[in-house]
């Protein structure tokens, strides 16, 4: 436990790592001319006002685009976005915020470029399936199995852990809090619903995701506007509190024993990464499996996906926290402030914040089921998904009533492992995140025909 929450601290969540990621995301606004910023419009048109199109089953994919990002949000919005934002207030100061939005900037090209490889490098299984992800784009791309097959290992163990136990523990614990409802029960009741949705692949999981994440996201959202109506005087002190100690770090106040800017700043960065994921190379497996007709359009929900997840969600749960003062309280756990902050705006608050992460653990638990099927296919090929099914399943039962202090620390551990990979790769590979980039944006409102071959712009270096 020791080693590996030294390596979590150290390494893994802590500069080396940041710079990395950053220093990546960096790079790639650099040499694709920074267009997801200077194209913002464009961005948002084939994404949000898409949102309900329907789309031509003749073009290649097995899911429509908002499906494939509802199933990548249910990875990621969850516990990061309520209890993560409060715990980088509480240690790192409002500041934090500041360095969590400029992750999420950054973030959303690293996520529009690892999307874009994914859908570029995808290809069928013999199942038919469409399927794709960081695996593929650093097989095919660089030629390197080696990165691959490390890269899917320690993202089929991570979703034992993060996608899986952590998640179902957080689950029945919230049911057991609030409702009286025995975690044994929550586990048999959760782990039949988990079997019932995952056995239907990824065409049932995108659909019940399309479903949970709309619903789940409202119903949050909505009790934060309650909440921030109620608390609309302190607002204005709020903003500013994020933007003065992002530079100059937080005095103490209150309990709050105070943060250097340097601190707020690797605390912003490191639970901005957290909650959007961007860089691990999760979600690009969702993504690949996308009715699209070209992979840089595809690529625009990567982008979506960041500014939601933590440009939105994140920023109007720190707005909450931060005007309700309740983050100077040193006798309050990270866990719980949010909810607090909520109840206090409103009776009944802390039950939206409760329903709210029930639903977000169910659903990033079948979202983290196929990004690990994906990965138990590449490495053991499509007979060993019966057995991870299962065993997936009954590991749900065992996360509601375990307790899981170990299983987080090692599940930070082997998630972030997986951005290494997939960060090599996309440094390999952003000459072609470069040449679909141009190729998209000179005319994205072109329709590209049935299956164009795109082999021009991409690296082919093992087929």
């Amino acid at each position: 436990m020791s080693i590996i929450t030294w390596l979590n601290n150290n390494i893994i969540w802590d500069m080396p790592m940041l710079i990395l990621m950053i220093g990546t995301g960096t790079y790639l606004t650099f040499i694709t001319n920074g267009v997801i910023f200077t194209r913002f419009g464009t961005v948002m048109k084939y994404t949000l006002r898409t949102i309900f199109k329907r789309y031509d089953h003749q073009e290649k994919g097995t899911i429509t685009p908002f499906q494939a990002v509802s199933t990548a949000l249910a990875a990621t919005v969850g516990t990061g976005n309520i209890v993560g934002v409060a715990v980088a207030i509480q240690v790192g100061g409002p500041g934090a915020i500041f360095w969590m939005w400029v992750s999420a900037l950054i973030g959303m090209v690293t996520k529009y470029a690892e999307v874009t490889l994914a859908v570029a490098y995808r290809h069928r299984n013999n199942k038919n399936e469409i399927v794709g992800g960081p695996m593929y784009y650093i097989t095919k791309g660089m030629g390197s199995k080696t990165l691959a097959y490390l890269f899917c290992i320690f993202g089929f163990l991570a979703s034992y852990g993060i996608g899986n136990m952590v998640q179902a523990n957080s689950l029945a614990g919230g049911l057991e809090s609030v409702f009286s409802i025995p975690t044994w029960v929550t586990g048999i009741v959760l782990a039949i619903l988990v079997g019932l949705v995952i056995i239907g692949g990824i065409g049932r999981i995108a659909s019940v995701a399309e479903i949970l994440v709309p619903l789940m996201a409202v119903l949050y959202m909505s009790g934060a506007v309650v909440a921030l109506i109620v608390n609309a005087s302190n607002i204005p002190a709020a903003f500013m509190s994020i933007i003065r100690d992002a530079f100059t770090g937080t005095a103490a106040v209150g309990g709050f024993a105070g943060a250097t800017s340097m601190y707020a700043t690797r605390i912003g960065i490191a639970r901005g990464v957290f909650t959007n994921e961007a860089g691990l190379g999760s979600a690009p497996i969702a993504h690949a499996a996308a009715h699209t007709d070209h992979p840089a359009r595809q690529g625009l929900w990567g982008a979506f996906e960041v500014f939601f997840d933590t440009l939105i969600m994140c920023t109007v749960t720190a707005l909450v926290i931060l005007s309700s003062g309740l983050w100077t309280d040193p006798n309050l756990d990270g866990n719980i402030i949010s909810s607090l902050a909520f109840e206090n705006a409103f009776k009944g608050g802390r039950y939206i914040v409760s329903i709210g992460l029930v639903l977000f653990a169910f659903a990033t638990i079948i979202a983290w089921y196929y990004y690990a099927e994906k990965c138990v296919e590449f490495l053991f090929g499509t007979k060993g998904i019966i057995p991870f099914r299962i065993s997936f399943t009954g590991v749900v039962f065992v996360g509601c009533i375990s307790k899981l202090e170990l299983v987080w620390e090692l599940a930070d551990l082997l998630n972030g492992m997986m951005a290494i990979p997939n960060l090599i790769a996309l440094i390999a590979l952003s000459g072609v995140v470069r040449k679909l980039t141009k190729d998209f944006f000179n005319d994205p409102d072109r329709k590209r025909l049935k299956n164009e071959n795109f082999s021009k712009y991409i690296i082919i270096k093992k087929k």
